[in-house]
């Protein structure tokens, strides 16, 4: 046992010799005339092509410092703007045969806050109107997706033409409905409330498919203009067009109408109910 301790002594020793020895030869090798160590190898470096850029001549007006009361930047952000909308112009036939014509549509002038608004919504058969409406609104955007809207309403076609006074709002419901509720006062007492919501299902980016439901109630039957309190009118359509572009779209269509109307004949006012399903076709386009 001793014997190997002692053999593994004398190797650890004769190993330090060995690397003092060799550090001292390298030692010499350097200090030897024309023996040196390799250098490190230097860096490559890439030669960049020419550029041509020629850097711009210095500004000759230096912008001034900018202050709160300045206009050195105006974006022009609050610009004033219009635009019309056609969205419905269609020919309908009902399943006894009867054509006659609709339409909707709106306009708008002014800005993103505050705007001017026409409306108009009509049937006409064959020989003249037969209930239509014409309103004329101020809109102010009072959150990002709705606007509140004040103004008038002329009732047109069969009947006496009502005047209504008009508050309402108008924007994009959760889930991108876009939804119009409006509230009318009139003559006598008269009140209405129309509603009315629809829905852009993109089928492709050009083939659009839009259901759509209105109502109107009203707190007095009017039988001069078949109307009767209540719900007076539901109306759900299925419309399907196709934009060629975003300005101009045909569309084919179905309709169902559901009217609850008060008549007005010599021995007294008559109440009815009537449903209609009609076929359309028609086109939307705006500018």
């Amino acid at each position: 046992m001793k014997r190997l301790v002692a053999i593994c002594l004398l190797g650890v020793l004769s190993g330090a010799v060995w690397a003092q020895h060799a550090m001292h030869d390298m030692t010499n090798m350097q200090d030897m005339p024309g023996m040196s160590m390799p250098a490190p190898a230097a860096a490559s470096t890439t030669i960049l092509p020419p550029n041509d850029h020629v850097p711009p001549p210095p500004p000759q007006r230096p912008m001034p410092s900018m202050t709160h009361g300045g206009d050195a930047m105006d974006m022009h952000d609050n610009g004033t703007r219009a635009m019309l909308l056609i969205d419905r112009l269609e020919r309908t036939r009902s399943i006894g045969g009867d054509h006659a014509w609709a339409w909707e549509a709106e306009g708008w002038w002014g800005t993103d806050l505050n705007r001017l608004w026409v409306r108009t919504e009509g049937e006409r058969d064959r020989s003249a109107t037969r209930d239509g409406r014409l309103e004329l609104l101020w809109g102010h955007a009072w959150t990002t997706y709705w606007d509140a809207q004040l103004g008038v309403r002329q009732d047109i076609g069969d009947g006496p033409k009502r005047q209504w006074l008009a508050l309402g709002v108008q924007g994009l419901a959760p889930y991108w409905f876009e939804t119009q509720a409006t509230f009318y006062a009139g003559e006598q007492g008269r009140t209405a409330l129309r509603l009315e919501t629809s829905y852009d299902l993109l089928l492709t980016q050009r083939l659009i498919l839009t259901p759509k439901v209105e109502l109107n109630l009203y707190s007095r039957s009017d039988p001069r203009r078949a109307i009767r309190a209540g719900l007076s009118e539901a109306e759900a359509g299925l419309r399907l067009r196709y934009e060629f572009s975003r300005r101009f779209a045909p569309y084919l269509g179905v309709s169902r109408t559901y009217r609850r109307m008060t008549d007005a004949p010599v021995a007294g006012p008559v109440d009815t109910a009537a449903q209609e399903t009609v076929w359309l076709a028609g086109v939307r386009f705006w500018f």
